[in-house]
């Protein structure tokens, strides 16, 4: 049986030891969020916290932005969640790019500690910045595919080239994103709602069929 990633030589299993004390880790460091900003919290602070020794906390993460990559992770996981509206077939192509926009904002709102964290590694950390870009542009190749899907079918008129399209539209939505706070306001609603019409009109050529958001998407 092959050893779960994280774990040591002859642990077996997501319950192993080393599974345990990773895991001790990463829920220090995520208490800790709520008490202190990234800059603020040592890594002393996170293996006083979670009960294991400084050489164990080196075992599984090489630095501080290791550990909040492991952790930021759920922002990931969060992301690909709502780029999934866009393979949902019962949805209108309009409602699909709604539901991935207004869902990913949830998300962040959802995370906001673990965002906000994320973007402060993101500043002091060459290591978090490289790990964002890839996440970005791992959400590339699938945009551009729905793009060209949408154009092949006729349901979107020839544009750009779509992976430079769909490239630049998750830029702006990342530069959007850092801006949310955790919770909503009249000024964020406007610039969601304008992120929305703007990856409709880049894609379709029109926000026409987009809804207005007083009108909520049901199932």
């Amino acid at each position: 049986m092959r050893a779960e990633p994280g774990s040591r030589t002859g642990d077996r299993g997501p319950t192993s030891r080393g599974d345990k004390r990773r895991d001790a880790l990463l829920r220090a460091l995520d208490e800790l969020l709520h008490e202190s900003d990234l800059e603020s919290i040592t890594i002393a602070g996170i293996t006083a916290r979670a009960g294991v020794t400084r050489s164990g906390f080196y075992f599984y993460f090489a630095d501080k932005a290791a550990c909040m990559a492991a952790l930021g992770a759920h922002v990931y996981v969060a992301s690909i969640a709502a780029a999934a509206h866009l393979s949902d077939d019962s949805l209108p192509a309009a409602h699909r790019i709604e539901r991935m926009v207004y869902d990913l904002t949830e998300s962040v709102r959802r995370h906001h500690y673990l965002y906000r964290a994320m973007l402060d590694a993101r500043r002091h950390s060459g290591t978090i910045r490289e790990m964002w870009a890839g996440y970005l542009d791992s959400f590339v190749a699938p945009m551009a595919q729905y793009i060209d899907s949408e154009r092949a079918a006729g349901r979107a008129p020839a544009g750009p080239h779509s992976r430079t399209l769909a490239a630049l539209l998750l830029g702006l939505s990342d530069r959007m994103l850092e801006g949310l706070g955790p919770t909503e306001t009249p000024d964020d609603q406007r610039r969601v709602d304008a992120l929305a019409t703007i990856w409709l009109r880049s894609i379709y050529g029109t926000s026409e069929i987009a809804r207005p958001r007083a009108s909520p998407v049901t199932p």
